[in-house]
């Protein structure tokens, strides 16, 4: 059972995407902060015959300060509400909290591959706003270098930390295992927002994230709303 308290703890339970477990709650790489699972799941891709197949499992972690934060606004909505609402996405995508994604291999990737593909969705979002300059290409230059030497088989994970001053920490794990400081540290604040807004933004990668996202906060801030109610 999800539970909201008036203070900034927050308790959530774990989500299951294919074989493998989100915990309720992680230390991410280059925070000091404790972060809550908001939701989690799949990005597929689609295939010969109009098949989808699973490629990642993506979870999305908030510092606990971002519940009461984005409860002010966004208490009351439904799932669905929040799932078809644009801005609410912005609003966690550029909400002044820390973000932790975990994005674990269902299949295996190289880091050319993967990063190939997260550069080329967040170019085309840059140029969909008209914010695409030479800062940004140096941004993805960079982005680019940290991943020229990995590769991910399956349950390997990549990991961003994403600090609302424009901090992008990178980790990379072979394992269940999450690192306690960063293998890159990218300060470019449209990249370390548009990597998030490439996952659960409007034309995100992961519908599933996204609902997942949206149900568990609705139920999370609505239970703020049914507590108040009875003090």
């Amino acid at each position: 059972m999800t539970s909201y308290s008036s203070s900034s703890s927050v308790s959530v339970s774990d989500v299951q995407v294919e074989s493998f477990v989100f915990p309720p709650t992680v230390k991410a790489p280059g925070s000091t902060k404790t972060f809550f699972l908001a939701g989690a799941g799949a990005r597929e891709v689609v295939v010969g015959g109009g098949k989808f197949l699973k490629v990642t499992a993506i979870g999305v972690y908030l510092e606990e300060g971002a519940a009461p934060l984005l409860a002010g606004k966004w208490k009351g909505k439904t799932a669905e509400e929040l799932t078809n609402s644009v801005e609410f996405f912005r609003d966690i995508v550029t909400g002044p909290f820390e973000k932790f994604t975990q994005v674990k291999m269902i299949l295996p990737l190289t880091g050319k591959q993967y990063s190939e593909k997260v550069t080329e969705n967040c170019a085309a979002f840059w140029k969909e706003i008209g914010a695409y300059t030479d800062a940004e290409t140096k941004a993805l230059d960079t982005f680019h270098e940290a991943f020229e030497s990995e590769s991910f088989p399956p349950g390997a994970s990549i990991l961003f930390t994403q600090s609302p001053l424009g901090t992008l920490t990178i980790s990379f794990s072979k394992d269940d295992s999450i690192p306690e400081v960063g293998t890159a540290v990218i300060a470019h604040k449209p990249l370390s927002e548009t990597v998030l807004e490439t996952i659960i933004g409007k034309q995100g990668v992961s519908p599933a994230a996204k609902k997942s996202l949206a149900m568990r906060l609705s139920e999370l801030f609505n239970a703020k709303v049914a507590d108040n109610s009875k003090n």
